[in-house]
């Protein structure tokens, strides 16, 4: 019997009766013959080689089932199955969707990921592993400068999030890297949350020591603020007049912190206000906000006022803090091509090919220069 399975195809196997019992384990396991085996055929093949059947062509269509349909009415025997044969599956995936998301192949590692949420529905480390991989992935888009693409990924971290944030009991390295994520969407509310709630369950005295201070920070600047927020999420969604107001209504208060002058930098950036946006960004920096982020909006606003040395010696700074920061290397590229230096400029655009290949503006620049 076949039946399609995403890209590959299942075929189910009889198992004779003979081989009731072949694999067990004490009091927890058996075959049980009235169930079909399923044997994932890798993609192209349409027949099974019975003399090739390998135990890991068994686990994986196994796998593939439970991945695709948790209820299945066979999914619990399968999931026995393959832990009695690969009782440490559980670790091995794991380490493999690490591996493929620190190569930069994070479809792969969601695959394992859905593969790893069928065999263990409610484990929290997976949940935590999947979160990480959506989240590092939309860091990696935003770098590129593929803000929306990025916004999409950071809305499936934000899903799996909450849905560690709902877990009873809690999961405290859920909640400590829940409140990193947080910090990242500027939803310095949540982030003090979840960290104020990590703290009474950590048992890495570090970890525990890094989310005290940094609810100390938070709350010491303000940033749990709702006209913060406010801002930033008006920002975001393009209403830059309105966000304008809320964050300097914010600064009114909260004159000295630097994450307030950084949003009203990037609203007034954003509405072309270049000296303005170049005058709230130094504010930044002055204040305590040195980092690429802050330096690469500075850089834009100095670019277009035709400052050219100065968005250079910004990008260049910003580069040596984050040297594979796609987004910051265009910037380079697009400040060599303002200066008349088209070669320098493609040298740029071919390492942001090399980082991001599917990277618009290099790929058109550089097609261009070879026309």
């Amino acid at each position: 019997m076949n039946r399609p399975a995403g890209s590959n195809r299942i075929v189910f196997l009889s198992v004779p009766e003979s081989l009731r019992g072949q694999v067990e384990s004490p009091g927890a396991f058996s075959i049980d013959p009235s169930i079909p085996i399923p044997v994932e055929l890798a993609p192209g093949e349409t027949d099974l080689d019975l003399e090739q059947l390998s135990w890991e062509m068994i686990l994986a269509g196994m796998i593939r089932v439970i991945g695709e349909d948790p209820d299945d009415e066979d999914a619990d025997y399968y999931r026995g199955f393959v832990l009695t044969v690969k009782p440490d599956i559980l670790r091995e995936l794991s380490e493999a969707a690490i591996l493929k998301a620190g190569n930069g192949d994070y479809d792969m590692a969601l695959e394992i990921l859905d593969a790893l949420t069928g065999l263990f529905p409610h484990a929290p480390e997976v949940l935590l592993n999947r979160a990480l991989v959506l989240e590092n992935r939309a860091d990696f888009l935003a770098r590129s400068g593929r803000e929306n693409e990025a916004e999409t990924e950071n809305t499936a971290a934000h899903r799996a999030y909450q849905e560690l944030l709902g877990l009873n009991p809690p999961y405290p390295n859920g909640l400590f890297n829940a409140g990193f994520f947080f910090m990242k969407l500027r939803d310095f509310s949540t982030a003090r949350d979840c960290f104020s709630a990590y703290i009474p369950l950590a048992d890495n005295p570090e970890k525990k020591e890094k989310a005290q201070a940094l609810v100390r920070e938070i709350e010491s600047r303000g940033l749990d603020d709702g006209e913060f927020r406010a801002a930033y999420d008006l920002i975001r969604r393009g209403e830059e007049e309105k966000g304008l107001l809320r964050i300097r209504s914010f600064l009114e208060r909260r004159y000295d912190v630097w994450n307030g002058w950084f949003l009203l930098g990037w609203a007034l950036r954003r509405l072309g206000r270049w000296a303005d946006g170049a005058v709230s960004f130094g504010k930044a920096l002055e204040l305590g906000g040195d980092n690429s982020d802050t330096r690469n909006e500075l850089a834009i606003c100095l670019m277009e006022l035709g400052d050219y040395r100065s968005a250079r010696r910004e990008l260049e700074t910003a580069l040596r803090t984050d040297p594979e920061n796609v987004k910051i290397i265009s910037n380079l590229g697009v400040l060599a091509l303002k200066a008349g230096n088209d070669d320098e400029a493609a040298g740029f655009f071919r390492t942001v090919l090399e980082l991001a290949p599917d990277d618009p503006l290099a790929r058109e620049y550089l097609a261009r220069r070879e026309r």
